[in-house]
């Protein structure tokens, strides 16, 4: 054992000794990877979803985020607890302890999202600064291209860089969570009774009503509640996390932390600025003048409507809404690529830090073609990309369930009761979740694309 590690030893074991408040005090400066996390799941998809939720349902989902949320505190955890007690590569203790069927789930599950959902959030990127600064949709995309190469590339460097890095990313996503606090407050103080109700479980009945074009329309709660939870981790979220605390250097002396960040980091950060999302919007789309049209909402269509001077105007409704959802975009697309740089290293075994390795964090660069062209292609890609990385990921669960009962693999840290129950209760139920919204995916959204796909063939 090196003297940095018995430092680092030393360090967490008094942290570890304290009383819980001098104990968070204590492990705020080290907190990091948590972060990350919430970085990457505060994208387009969250605020395409707290929008829509709360236009057409008002307060009473607010307690899927949480929910969601708490799934993934709980998985992740399991994970860091694997990664910190043995030290061992995640990819590589799958395919030698479990079958190599999980690797392969767990890292190309990672790399596809990664690279396909990059279009969707340089999208929303480029909407957002030609909603702000005027530009075109193509300009756009190249600005937040430089930034996101700029921001990712640094990670692939020194320790200091990386810790830069994760500032960066910790600074964007307190950003979100104020903007989106200001937006609130600027709509109006909501009433607390009907908000603290909509984080008790419930499943409203379905919306229905005439949409924008003038159609009869329903939009199922329950359709909203189960995406909801099946998104709390996505594949690319739980590839990339066990790599952060490897590549920070955290250990076994770091286990503690590492639930303490995850629920600092991760949980309260996204779990306020979803929530705070949801009565922004249900402020403005469910219970103000003109109601809910029963369409979903773009965000920067949001941040059109929010600025104007009947509603929050445009210091509030425009840059500090807008600049959130820019922030989230941007924090998303910069996470992706990492994680498709570490599963580039594993599945193609190029070298960390080379220039096969910078390939891979750059390779879903290719999503800055979704500036102009997302709309058209976005019908081709959302079912089946749904559905393929959806399948890897209910297969990374049953795989790091299984890594958590082997004891060649674990020894005397194979977790006991009640840690056990938590952590394998918790990623069986993710994998259930995620088979039924991979269901309700294929029977809702699967004869339409078929239906798209052979019309268009002939």
């Amino acid at each position: 054992m090196t003297a940095s590690n018995d430092q680092n030893v030393a360090r967490f074991t008094e942290l570890d000794a304290r009383p819980m408040p001098g104990r968070i005090v204590g492990y705020l400066r080290y907190m990091g990877p948590g972060y990350l996390q919430s970085a990457m799941t505060l994208g387009g998809g969250s605020a395409f979803a707290a929008l829509f939720s709360g236009a057409a349902f008002g307060y009473q989902l607010l307690w899927v985020a949480p929910a969601a949320m708490l799934l993934g505190v709980i998985v992740m955890s399991a994970i860091a607890w694997q990664t910190l007690s043995t030290g061992a590569d995640p990819y590589d203790a799958l395919k030698k302890h479990v079958h190599p069927v999980f690797a392969w789930a767990f890292a190309w599950g990672g790399l596809l999202s990664s690279i396909i959902w990059q279009f969707a959030q340089y999208a929303l990127a480029a909407a957002m600064l030609s909603l702000l600064f005027g530009v075109e949709a193509w300009v756009g995309g190249l600005i937040a291209l430089a930034w996101c190469v700029a921001i990712g590339l640094l990670h692939g460097r020194a320790r200091s860089f990386i810790r830069t890095y994760e500032v960066i990313l910790t600074g964007m996503v307190w950003f979100i969570v104020v903007a989106m606090a200001v937006v609130v407050f600027q709509s109006g103080v909501p009433d607390p009774a009907a908000v603290a109700k909509g984080f008790i479980p419930s499943i409203p009945s379905d919306w229905t009503g005439t949409n924008a074009d003038g159609v009869e329309t329903s939009i199922s709660a329950m359709t909203l509640v189960v995406s909801g939870l099946a998104a709390a981790v996505g594949a690319n979220m739980l590839f990339v996390y066990p790599y952060t605390l490897r590549k920070n250097g955290w250990g076994r002396a770091h286990r503690r932390l590492a639930r303490y960040d995850l629920v600092f980091g991760m949980f309260i950060p996204f779990t306020i600025a979803v929530s705070l999302m949801v009565i922004a919007s249900a402020s403005v789309f469910h219970f103000g003048e003109g109601g809910f049209a029963g369409s979903k909402i773009h965000p920067a269509k949001a941040a059109a409507i929010f600025a104007s001077p009947d509603r929050l105007g445009p210091v509030v409704g425009l840059w500090i809404f807008g600049l959130g959802i820019l922030a989230m975009a941007l924090s998303s697309i910069t996470m992706q690529m990492l994680a498709s740089g570490f599963a580039g290293v594993k599945l193609f075994g190029v070298r960390e830090d080379s220039v096969g390795h910078k390939f891979f964090i750059l390779l879903p660069a290719i999503g800055v073609f979704g500036a102009v062209v997302w709309a058209d292609i976005a019908p081709w890609v959302a079912v089946p990309t749904n559905v393929i990385c959806g399948l890897f990921l209910p297969a990374s669960y049953l795989g790091f369930t299984l890594l958590l009962r082997r004891r060649s693999f674990l020894g005397e840290d194979t977790p006991k009761n009640p840690l056990a129950i938590w952590w394998i209760g918790g990623m069986l139920l993710g994998t259930i979740v995620l088979t039924v919204f991979l269901a309700t995916v294929v029977i809702e959204q699967g004869p339409g694309f078929i239906e798209r796909f052979v019309g268009s063939g002939g």
